[in-house]
């Protein structure tokens, strides 16, 4: 009986000890990283943390979008350690971060051409940014106004939380003149993502939308684009951003709260390095190195 008691004993010990080890396994990493922002830059986030994960298995990386806005009012709230954001911090942002303790750092990852597309039926192939300016403000609506068939034009655009969408009225609509206060016209349908426009350009000929070269798949068409009347017409690569022909390219960026230490700033100087920035050019995006 005795024997007995003390092999039941023993037992529950082994099964005790066996549970205590496979807890410690399974506690999460002690180093992690939460990373949300910009819808254009969260495919390229993505596929940097899966690769810095695969190198780190000790780091774990929280990668959401939500847009530029979204990343930007997370980290003024404290709540992520990386915003990423396809615009520049505004003025009045920063002054909110400040007010909660907040230093916003910037960091320019990769570089972007936000490209003008239309659907592949669509028999228009060149715009100036006059053209498209006047299109989005609704001073232009059927497409013979600009050597197209006689057809409505459907305006597609990010929704006003976006950085492209801010980006993209400032350097188009508003032509880059910040006393310009040209607004996107009122039937300009507003789209909560970049695969939304995709989706929408390729199933309406009379579409016209704007995006990420990166998001830009092979069956639609791309716009080339002039600055000016009698100037050169550009189609977006990563050639003409590098070259600076043309004439809606970005950079895109990441911003912390002041001087990155540990495993952010280890992050964020890997997405620096030549391996990361390869993964920016596979995407579809401009290294910035």
């Amino acid at each position: 009986m005795k024997r007995t008691l003390i092999f039941f004993l023993l037992s529950l010990l082994i099964v005790s000890c066996g549970s205590s080890s496979t807890d410690t396994t399974s506690d999460s990493p002690a180093q992690y990283i939460e990373n949300k922002g910009s819808d254009t830059i969260v495919n390229l986030a993505l596929a940097w943390a899966e690769t810095y994960q695969a190198e780190r298995p000790d780091v774990r990386i929280s990668v959401t979008g939500g847009g530029s806005g979204t990343g930007i009012a997370a980290l003024i709230n404290g709540t992520v350690d990386i915003a990423n954001a396809s615009r520049k911090i505004k003025d009045e942002e920063i002054s909110e971060a400040q007010g909660k303790g907040i230093d916003p750092l910037e960091h320019i990852i990769a570089r972007d051409a936000i490209a003008v597309i239309v659907n592949p039926q669509n028999l228009v192939r060149e715009l100036t940014l006059q053209q498209i300016s006047d299109i989005y403000s609704g001073k232009i609506t059927n497409w013979t106004e600009v050597g197209g068939e006689d057809r409505p034009i459907v305006k597609l655009s990010r929704e006003t939380n976006s950085g492209t969408h801010v980006y993209f009225l400032e350097t188009v609509l508003r032509l880059g003149n910040k006393e310009d206060k040209t607004l996107f016209s009122t039937d300009t349908l507003l789209l909560p993502s970049s695969e939304g426009i995709i989706s929408e350009v390729r199933s309406n000929p009379n579409a016209i939308g704007y995006d990420g070269l990166g998001y830009v798949p092979d069956d639609l068409k791309m716009i080339a684009i002039a600055e000016e009347e009698g100037g050169e017409y550009v189609l977006p690569a990563i050639e003409t951003v590098n070259d600076k022909t043309y004439p809606i390219a970005r950079d895109l960026y990441m911003y912390t709260d002041g001087e990155p230490a540990g495993i952010v700033k280890e992050y964020l100087d890997w997405i620096l390095s030549a391996e990361a920035q390869q993964i920016v050019a596979e995407l579809g995006f401009v290294p910035v190195k």
